[in-house]
C-alpha cells in the first residue's frame, strides 16, 4: 500500500567545462540569491532519498504550477506547465493528487490505471469549472496546461505526462559513465511523429497542422497536442469569437484536435538509477538531455536545481548577448522575452533507501511558495 496511503550533445565542450567559462558576475551569484524571481529548496528529503527543487518566473503572472508530496514509503512529483494563463495549471495543482489518493485507497494499490483516471478527473473537473465561468469569462476556454507527474512507490516508478514537459533519467551504464534516458514523450508539433499521429487522426482536415511564423501549430494557434484544459479546442460549445482573434478557429471545431489522455511509462527501479530530473519545457529549450544529467551528476547535490536552473538562464542569456546579472532585474512579463517560467524537481534515488525502515518526513511543497509543510495525506 501506499504510505500516504498510510499516511545529443550541443557543443564539443562538455556541460561543465562550459559552465566554468560562466564570467565572473554571474559565477559570484551562482546561487542567484539576488534574483526576486527564483525560488528554490536546495536539498529535502522524501522516501528513497534526497530532492532539490527549483523555480523561476518571467511571465508576468507565473504559470508554471508544482508540487512535491512525500510519505513514509512514495513519493509524488507534479510539474504544470501552463499556457494562456494560470488557471489551468493551478487547478492541476489543487486537484490531480487528491484523485490519485482517493483512486488509489480505493484500488488499495498504485497503478498506471489510477494515473490516468486521475487526469481523466483532473480533465473532467476543469472543464466544468471552464463550462461555469465561460459566460463571464470566456477566455477561460483557452487556457491549458501540460501535465507531468512521476510517483515512486514500492520500488516502482510511474511517469505520466501530457505536453511538453520531460522527465529525464541519469544512470551510469556498464563503463559507470552517467547516461540520459529520456522517459517521457514530448506532446509537441515540432516533432515529426506527433504531426504524422495528428494528419493521420484528421485526414479530413489539411490545416490540422500549419506552418506559422517559423513554427509549426496545430491549427495555427497550439504547439502542443495533448493538454488538461484548451477547451476551445475540445468541445465546440467553447468555442471562441473574433474578439479573440489569437485563439479563433475561422471554422467550428467538429471533433477535439487536442487529446487529454497521457502517455504513461513504468519502471522497476534499478541500482544503477541514480536520479531523475522532472522540469518544464523552459529547461529543455537550452539544455541537451545529457547535458543535464552530466551537470547534475559531477555538481554536489546542495542547490543543484538551483544550479541547473542558473545555467539554462546563462544560455539563454547568450542568445540575447546579454550576462544574467541583467536578466536577473528584469520584471516579470518583461523577463518573458529572454526565457519562460521554469520549473525543475531532481529527485536522487538513494538504493539503500529502498529497504529502509527510516521514518521520512511527510512533506507537500508547492514550488514558488517559500514554506515546507507537513503533508495531511493518509493512505490507509
Amino acid at each position: 500500500m501506499f504510505s500516504w496511503l498510510g499516511r545529443t550533445a550541443s557543443s564539443c565542450l562538455s556541460p561543465l567545462s562550459q559552465y566554468a567559462r560562466m564570467n565572473k558576475d554571474d559565477e559570484e551569484d551562482l546561487g542567484g540569491e539576488n534574483d526576486a524571481l527564483l525560488w528554490s529548496k536546495d536539498l529535502e528529503k522524501h522516501s528513497h532519498g534526497e530532492f532539490s527543487f527549483a523555480v523561476v518566473q518571467a511571465n508576468a503572472v507565473l504559470e508554471d504550477q508544482s508540487q512535491v508530496e512525500t510519505g513514509r514509503h512514495a513519493t509524488f512529483v507534479g510539474v504544470y506547465d501552463g499556457h494562456g494563463g494560470p488557471d489551468a495549471s493551478r487547478y492541476i495543482s489543487d486537484h490531480l493528487f487528491g484523485h490519485l489518493l482517493r483512486l488509489a485507497r480505493e484500488k488499495g494499490a498504485m497503478s498506471e490505471d489510477v494515473l490516468r483516471t486521475a487526469f481523466s478527473e483532473t480533465e473532467n473537473g476543469f472543464l466544468t469549472l471552464v463550462r461555469r465561468a465561460y459566460a463571464i469569462r470566456p477566455v477561460i476556454a483557452a487556457t491549458g496546461s501540460c501535465c507531468l507527474v512521476g510517483v515512486i512507490w514500492k520500488k516502482t516508478l510511474y511517469v505520466a505526462n501530457v505536453g511538453d514537459s520531460r522527465a529525464v533519467m541519469g544512470y551510469l551504464d556498464r563503463s559507470n559513465q552517467i547516461v540520459a534516458e529520456q522517459l517521457t514523450r514530448d506532446h509537441n508539433v515540432s516533432m515529426e511523429e506527433v504531426r504524422k499521429e495528428l494528419r493521420n487522426l484528421h485526414p479530413e482536415d489539411s490545416e490540422i497542422v500549419v506552418m506559422k511564423q517559423g513554427v509549426w501549430r496545430i491549427k495555427g494557434i497550439i504547439q502542443v497536442s495533448r493538454s488538461i484544459g484548451d477547451a476551445y479546442l475540445k468541445r465546440p460549445e467553447f468555442s471562441l469569437d473574433p474578439s479573440f482573434p489569437r485563439f479563433h478557429l475561422p471554422e467550428p471545431l467538429h471533433r477535439p484536435v487536442l487529446r487529454a489522455d497521457p502517455t504513461i511509462v513504468t519502471r522497476d527501479l534499478q541500482p544503477n538509477y541514480k536520479f531523475l530530473i522532472f522540469a518544464s519545457d523552459g529547461l529543455w529549450e537550452y539544455l541537451t538531455n545529457q547535458e543535464a544529467v552530466e551537470l547534475v551528476y559531477n555538481s554536489p547535490r546542495v542547490g543543484i536545481a538551483r544550479r541547473l536552473l542558473i545555467w539554462a538562464m546563462e544560455k539563454a542569456a547568450k542568445t540575447r548577448q546579454m550576462p544574467y546579472s541583467e536578466i536577473k532585474k528584469l520584471d516579470q512579463g518583461v523577463r518573458r522575452h529572454v526565457h519562460d517560467d521554469i520549473t525543475i524537481v531532481i529527485i536522487f534515488i538513494d538504493h539503500e533507501m529502498l529497504d529502509s525502515k527510516t521514518s521520512i518526513p511527510e512533506l507537500s511543497v508547492r514550488g514558488f511558495v517559500d514554506t515546507v509543510g507537513p503533508s495531511n495525506f493518509n493512505f490507509p
